[in-house]
């Protein structure tokens, strides 16, 4: 444990969960929480290490058993994943990892319980970008069943919206054009991949802003009828006032996008892959 870590690494909503433990426990479990945090994606297993760690010292925990889920799930333990997930579920009453219940489900090689996981929840009640994820893992495991027609109807979602774009959004639109690159529709992949791709870049700007980011891979002579700039507007977190763009707009129409904290999700038509 590098001596610079402290417990105040941690987030402190996290932090605030440790309150039962003593001082000196929860200074150690959060320190071995936020090296979980920080190693995820460059060191799964040494992230992994950590959460058993502290799970040793503080099980009753919530953010304890999510975060070793999560870090078992980053290396491929889907089993352990999914006994901690449901353990998780069980102490905080929360259904914010369902995504990665049905997903693991899926790692496990049971796509029919996955299915029937997904299905258990109200989705009307879970946030935006947990109800997106669970979306896409859904459709992960309609392709583990060969149902591939099945598997674009579950990317069916209000959130699908070429023209905006959200933290969320790049990996829906990947998923809608891996299943449709499956189905033999390239030309509508070729699409959504570069919808995608225009998403991703204009979230790579950050901050809690709306932003409208023009895609720029236009000919040359279009040029003068294409001089418009990307701009960017103060809003708060969760406003949902965003520009509206033309919905009959093609690839290389603007895209309006707004960030939000909170983590990505990765999209990917096979287990394992997403975050």
């Amino acid at each position: 444990m590098p001596d610079e870590v402290t417990a105040y690494d941690l987030h402190p909503s996290a932090r605030n969960e440790l309150k039962t433990l003593s001082k000196e426990n929860a200074d150690n479990v959060a320190r071995h929480l936020a090296m979980a945090a920080q190693l995820i994606d460059e060191d799964p297993a040494l992230a992994h290490e950590h959460a058993l760690a502290a799970s040793r010292r503080a099980g009753r925990i919530a953010i304890v058993r999510e975060t070793l889920a999560i870090t078992a799930y980053g290396v491929g333990d889907f089993a352990l994943a999914l006994r901690e997930l449901r353990t998780y579920r069980r102490i905080s009453g929360k259904d914010d990892q369902i995504a990665l219940m049905v997903d693991s489900e899926r790692g496990i090689g049971r796509p029919d319980r996955a299915l029937e996981e997904g299905r258990s929840v109200d989705r009307s009640t879970l946030d935006v970008g947990v109800r997106v994820a669970l979306a896409i893992a859904m459709s992960g495991a309609r392709l583990d069943r060969g149902e591939r027609e099945l598997a674009l109807g579950e990317l069916e979602i209000p959130e699908l919206d070429p023209n905006r774009a959200y933290e969320w959004s790049p990996a829906l639109f990947a998923a809608r054009a891996a299943v449709l690159d499956d189905l033999g529709r390239h030309e509508e992949a070729a699409f959504w991949t570069h919808r995608a791709a225009v998403a991703g870049e204009a979230l790579g700007y950050g901050g809690d802003e709306e932003l409208l980011i023009e895609d720029m891979q236009l000919d040359e002579d279009e040029d003068a009828s294409a001089e418009r700039h990307a701009h960017a507007d103060d809003v708060s977190p969760g406003d949902d006032d965003l520009t509206d763009v033309d919905a009959n707009a093609d690839a290389d129409a603007e895209i309006a996008v707004e960030t939000s904290p909170g983590a990505t999700v990765e999209a990917s038509d096979e287990p394992g892959e997403q975050k």
